[in-house]
């Protein structure tokens, strides 16, 4: 609910929980508390995920995979809003962890062969997490692990019909 509408009333929320709003007041001295919660256990499992596809040890295509398909996961059980959850300042220390190990990762699969080298600073760390998002929200019928193939299909080949359709391209024919 709060994902769909970040101003909505804990009174709704108890509701749509078969709750009493006092029960949800018990649990959460506040609405701040509330999210608070919301936001440790999506960075919880976003490092959980991290962990388990081993993006230091596993082969580079095995590990992307696993972190593709587990946030991807994750993304659809915590639907929050990232730019609220950047906000809290314990939140953003936790996430910058896992960004830098995505970071590392990333570099490792470049430095291996996996992405190719040449693109520009950043550019790989902001395209996958917009493609698992875009992921995560659109191709709801797809499990994750099948909408991790799309993902993965996308970064290492793009949306070119082939090679031949790249080279044109960047040949400007």
């Amino acid at each position: 609910m709060l994902a769909a509408d970040p101003g909505v009333s804990i009174t709704a929320i108890a509701a749509e929980a078969g709750v009493d709003r006092r029960t949800v007041y018990r649990k959460f001295a506040s609405r701040e508390e509330l999210l608070a919660a919301i936001y440790d256990a999506r960075l919880t499992d976003v490092e959980r995920v991290t962990e388990e596809a081993r993006l230091r040890e596993a082969p580079v295509a095995v590990a992307l995979h696993r972190y593709v398909e587990g946030i991807i996961g994750v993304n659809r059980r915590w639907p929050v809003d990232l730019g609220l959850m950047l906000t809290h300042e314990s939140v953003r220390e936790r996430r910058e962890h896992s960004v830098r190990a995505l970071t590392d990762f990333l570099r490792r699969a470049t430095d291996e062969g996996l992405l190719r080298s040449g693109l520009p600073d950043g550019w790989v760390e902001a395209v996958l997490p917009q493609l698992m998002v875009i992921a995560s929200r659109q191709l709801t019928g797809l499990s994750p692990a099948q909408a991790a193939d799309t993902v993965v299909d996308t970064l290492l080949n793009g949306l070119g019909a082939g090679s031949g359709a790249r080279a044109d391209a960047a040949g400007g024919r």
